[in-house]
C-alpha cells in the first residue's frame, strides 16, 4: 500500500512539472501592423524568386537583408549561374561591388540582365506585407485581418500564405504583377530583429 501511495505521489509530482505551451499571442490588427513593420529597422528573408517577362522568365535563390535604410540583395541562378549582388543605399546603388556611376544606367542594366526593372524601394516593404508609406495604394485584407492584395505605384501584389513569425505573421508567398511581368516570391526562412 505504502508503494502505491509513493507511486501515485511521484506521478502526482511529475505531472506538476509538465509546463502548458503558451497560448499564441494575439496578432497585431492592420492599423498597428502597418506601423511596425513600415518602420522596422532591420529583417532578412531567405527563399526563391521566379519572374516571367513575356515569354522570357529565370529563377534565382534570394537573400534579402535589410538594415535601416540599406538593402542588400543577392540573386544566384541554380549552382550560382548569374549572380547578382546590389546594394542599395542613400548614395545609389551598387551591383557586384560597383558603384551605378561605373555602370552608365543601372536601369538599364537590370533591365538587361532581369528583363525588367524591379521596384527596390517599394519592395522592402511589399516583401513584409505592406505598402510603401511614399505612395497611395490600394489594401485587400483577409480574414486574419493582413494584406490579401495590395495594389502602388502600378504594381499589384497578391499574398496567398503567410507564415507565423514571432508575434505576426508575415507573407510565405507572393505575387507582383504589372504589365507583361510576373515575379512570384517564396519565403523559406524569416529572421526579424529580438
Amino acid at each position: 500500500m505504502r508503494r502505491i501511495a509513493l507511486l501515485v505521489a511521484a506521478a502526482l509530482l511529475l505531472a506538476a512539472c509538465v509546463t502548458v505551451p503558451p497560448a499564441p499571442q494575439a496578432l497585431p490588427a492592420w492599423p498597428e501592423r502597418l506601423r511596425q513593420l513600415q518602420s522596422m529597422p532591420q529583417w532578412d528573408l531567405q527563399g526563391r524568386a521566379a519572374a516571367a517577362v513575356g515569354t522570357q522568365g529565370w529563377q534565382a535563390n534570394l537573400s534579402w537583408h535589410q538594415g535601416g535604410q540599406d538593402s542588400e540583395i543577392h540573386l544566384a541562378g541554380p549552382l550560382g549561374v548569374g549572380a547578382m549582388a546590389l546594394n542599395l543605399n542613400e548614395q545609389g546603388v551598387e551591383i557586384n561591388g560597383r558603384d551605378a556611376a561605373a555602370i552608365r544606367d543601372a536601369a538599364a542594366y537590370l533591365a538587361q540582365r532581369l528583363g525588367f526593372t524591379p521596384p527596390f524601394a517599394r519592395l522592402r516593404y511589399w516583401l513584409l506585407g505592406v505598402p510603401s508609406p511614399e505612395l497611395p495604394f490600394e489594401w485587400q485584407g483577409n480574414a486574419q485581418d493582413r494584406a490579401l492584395s495590395i495594389q502602388q505605384d502600378g504594381w499589384r501584389i497578391e499574398y496567398p500564405d503567410y507564415i507565423r513569425v514571432g508575434a505576426d505573421l508575415l507573407p510565405r508567398r507572393m505575387t507582383l504583377t504589372r504589365d507583361t511581368v510576373r515575379v512570384r516570391v517564396a519565403v523559406d526562412r524569416w529572421t526579424l530583429p529580438p
